[in-house]
């Protein structure tokens, strides 16, 4: 699986990536500029990692949206490659309308920063096929602005079609308003396009994926991905 980690000014989740697909997964990985450009072909999976692209001036992730290597995501998203954005990566790819929605600041204007509980809703994906459906993970949260919000027929898109993928939760999976730090509609906390390839999220699994972390529920998504590519997708046990 030939790795693609995008660099914008301000990212701070690319070396996190990068070391879990190339030194963990062992797959070929390299680093994208945001002002170069890439073919469709040259790689299976495009991480948009976390971080400030551009300070978060405007809005989290518009400056990075509008960026020359933006282009190239497009053209990997039709050709059905595998898109991954965590945190301000997932707002880079509402900015760029490659997922519906957008995030407002968290319901108590604060930066939040600690593990959560979220509860896997869908396991028949390319990034989650090695979860469990309704299984109970927890994940690093950082973020000032997570606060998913769609319009209403939009929000009833997403969870008649099953593209919600991710919801807080609390350690037993009850989706109750206490373990939604940031005030997520519907306690959203990822979604993935119609298409099913493209997959963002708010919590950061890369932060959560080695014994030495002390958590590695964030790795399956990784491994998920690399036996999608390679024709062995496991669908949710």
């Amino acid at each position: 699986m030939r790795c693609a980690v995008i660099k914008f000014a301000g990212t701070s989740g690319d070396g996190d990536c990068y070391h879990i697909c190339k030194n963990i997964l062992g797959q070929p990985t390299e680093y994208v500029f945001h002002k170069k450009t890439f073919a469709p072909q040259d790689f299976d999976l495009i991480i948009l990692p976390g971080g400030a692209s551009h300070g978060d001036y405007l809005r989290p992730g518009a400056l990075a949206a509008r960026s020359k290597v933006m282009n190239s995501i497009l053209d990997a998203a039709k050709a059905q490659k595998c898109i991954l954005g965590i945190g301000n990566g997932f707002q880079i790819l509402l900015e760029a309308g490659l997922l519906p929605g957008a995030v407002l600041i968290n319901k108590n204007l604060k930066f939040h920063c600690d593990d959560v509980f979220f509860r896997v809703e869908n396991s028949d994906t390319p990034f989650t096929g090695l979860y469990k459906k309704g299984e109970v993970i927890r994940l690093n949260l950082a973020c000032k602005y997570g606060n998913y919000y769609a319009d209403s027929e939009t929000i009833e898109q997403l969870k008649t079609k099953n593209k919600i993928i991710l919801t807080y939760c609390d350690e037993n999976g009850n989706p109750i308003k206490e373990a939604n730090p940031v005030g997520s509609l519907e306690n959203i906390a990822g979604i993935i396009n119609s298409e099913g390839n493209i997959l963002g999220l708010m919590p950061h699994p890369e932060r959560c994926a080695e014994e030495i972390l002390g958590n590695t529920d964030g790795l399956r998504i990784f491994k998920s991905i690399l036996q999608y590519v390679e024709g062995g997708k496991v669908r949710g046990r």
